[in-house]
């Protein structure tokens, strides 16, 4: 089954830092309860109608982001390393429309308290890309950075 060209990468890596007005525990559980991350993850006007999680060492992540227009994005990946509420590792690979990966990201999350307060630094490291990944990866820093102003707004519902 072929995948594309995969390429060799010339280093991507976006790192975001962002503090939370909520506490360590709960800014982990919003990125690990399945029913929260689907009220957050994507860019601004994103659903998620599929979010499944297991989150522990090798548990798979699947989740469809459904966009504006009606368009699904499916994206599957797994977790390299969980440490609650301290740390989260896990890849994840958009996938084309026969369900082939378009790129992978080894992402990083770690969680460091500030007087009852979460400073979150977000790691995402491109490793595996095809020659149609570009468009999508040109999206990365806003989609994550509308994801995170998504993940605050639902902090400060909780």
């Amino acid at each position: 089954m072929a995948t594309g060209n995969i390429m060799a990468n010339e280093e991507q890596v976006l790192v975001l830092t962002r503090v939370f007005d909520a506490p360590r525990e709960l800014v982990f559980k919003a990125w690990t309860d399945p029913k929260r991350v689907a009220q957050w993850w994507g860019p601004h006007g994103f659903t998620n109608p599929v979010c499944e999680l297991d989150v522990r060492p090798g548990g798979a992540i699947l989740i469809h982001m459904r966009g504006p227009d009606g368009t699904v994005y499916p994206m599957t990946g797994v977790y390299q390393e969980v440490v609650q509420p301290e740390r989260l590792v896990f890849t994840i690979a958009v996938l084309d429309a026969n369900g082939n990966p378009m790129f992978e990201v080894l992402t990083t999350v770690t969680f460091a308290e500030q007087g009852g307060k979460t400073k979150q630094i977000l790691r995402a490291r491109v490793i595996k890309r095809t020659a149609q990944a570009a468009p999508y990866l040109k999206g990365m820093e806003a989609g994550w950075t509308q994801s995170l102003e998504r993940l605050a707004e639902s902090l400060a519902k909780a």
